[in-house]
């Protein structure tokens, strides 16, 4: 019978010695005039089962514990990838960065890689053409312009025939400029959202249906800034946060169609502009000719300049490595089951924990040390503050003098 039940040797164990515990009890109670050996054999019983009774929740913790130990270990055992070859890629924004990167890899992976570019005759256009195979397609898109876009869908249908789009990498973003909200040009605004939001989303739209096709994979490359309120970095965070809700929202609306989506949001790497110091001095120019006087000096210049020198500095020290990225890129084309979310590169998770779980004013100061510290105050608060000091002293002396004068006073 007990081999039918097939338990464990150490259930065994327990149950035979609570059975011979009660067994000895019996006797004892059968026999008043009992022997000091049953006495002894009593004593070393209920000794058992005390023990026993203590060391059982200790075993059977220790048992839960490694049960639960397996359960994740299988859980979090990757499967094994999905094969590359026969699948087709479209990835945005490949001119340089992370879909340069990321096209050369797939291609070297096996997919079948259609790559957009702004200007086919450019250095990153010839070094995908020199570096990858004869089966990568490069396709000139500005992705803010519709006809541009509808004319790459026509040229990917015409290569893949009746063949559906298995992934769609958005990549391509753009930071037009940095700075205080009131010092930002309402283009800056116009021109992170016409690219980050309203050029990824008429690119989505014109390939789904491919997508749909094949039950493909919508992967997108995002920004921290657009869930977390970097200092200097509205107008780019705006455009990435809309861009967050609106692949969020497509990610419940697309499940019916098998379509998985991914959302990458990697911590500062050193891609685009962000490293072109050229760009950024004649952004900084341009600002400052635009800027109405009055506005200029309340904040002051040398606070504008400041704050271009901050950027310049973190730029510098991003991480020019983009492989975690497209590791991460390949992961969500290839696993199984891809993750929504994906952290890639170092202290993205940590950011996030930061930002979700603690105070408030404790992710404010991570945020403002973490990103721009500046040092200066524009210059109608620190005027204001300096003769706030001012009037402050002023009046210490006055006290001072008052104090002085009394005490010249002769006593009545």
């Amino acid at each position: 019978m007990m081999e039918d039940l097939n338990l464990p040797f150490w259930i065994y164990l327990c149950i035979i010695t609570v059975l011979v515990g009660g067994l000895l009890k019996k006797i004892l109670a059968s026999h008043v005039s009992a022997t000091p050996t049953l006495v002894a054999w009593l004593g070393a019983t209920v000794l058992v089962e005390r023990l026993w009774s203590f060391w059982l929740p200790a075993v059977l913790l220790l048992a839960l514990l490694g049960l639960a130990c397996c359960l994740y270990s299988a859980a979090t055992t990757p499967p094994s990838a999905l094969p590359a070859q026969g699948k087709a890629v479209l990835i945005t924004g490949c001119d340089s960065g992370f879909g340069k990167a990321a096209a050369k890899r797939l291609d070297a992976l096996g997919f079948e890689v259609f790559a957009t570019v702004l200007d086919p005759t450019g250095e990153g256009a010839r070094e995908l053409q020199r570096s990858c195979s004869a089966s990568l397609t490069l396709l000139q898109v500005d992705i803010t312009q519709p006809q541009q876009v509808q004319q790459a869908l026509l040229d990917t249908k015409a290569r893949l025939g009746h063949k559906g789009l298995w992934g769609l990498v958005n990549n391509a973003g753009v930071c037009v400029n940095f700075g205080d909200v009131e010092l930002s040009l309402m283009s800056t605004f116009r021109g992170c959202m016409e690219v980050n939001f309203f050029g990824t989303l008429t690119v989505t739209k014109c390939f789904l249906p491919l997508l749909r096709q094949a039950k493909g994979r919508l992967i997108t490359i995002s920004s921290p800034a657009g869930d977390q309120p970097f200092p200097c970095l509205a107008a780019y965070g705006a455009s990435k946060a809309a861009l967050n809700l609106f692949i969020n929202t497509l990610r419940h609306e697309l499940e019916p169609w098998g379509i998985q989506v991914s959302t990458i949001l990697p911590s500062s790497y050193k891609t685009g502009h962000s490293s072109n110091h050229g760009y950024w001095e004649q952004q900084h120019k341009q600002l400052l000719q635009s800027l109405p006087p009055a506005l200029l000096e309340d904040y002051g210049e040398d606070y504008v300049v400041e704050t271009k020198e901050l950027f310049h500095s973190y730029a510098r020290q991003a991480n020019p490595d983009l492989s975690p990225v497209v590791d991460t890129i390949v992961q969500a084309l290839l696993s199984p089951q891809p993750q929504a979310r994906y952290f890639a590169g170092p202290g993205v998770g940590l950011m996030y924990f930061i930002n979700t779980y603690c105070p408030f004013s404790i992710s404010n100061r991570f945020l403002q040390k973490l990103f721009v510290k500046k040092k200066l105050m524009p210059r109608a608060l620190r005027k204001q503050s300096g003769f706030d000091l001012s009037l402050h002293n002023n009046n210490n002396n006055n006290n001072n003098i008052t104090k002085e004068d009394q005490q010249k006073l002769p006593h009545m």
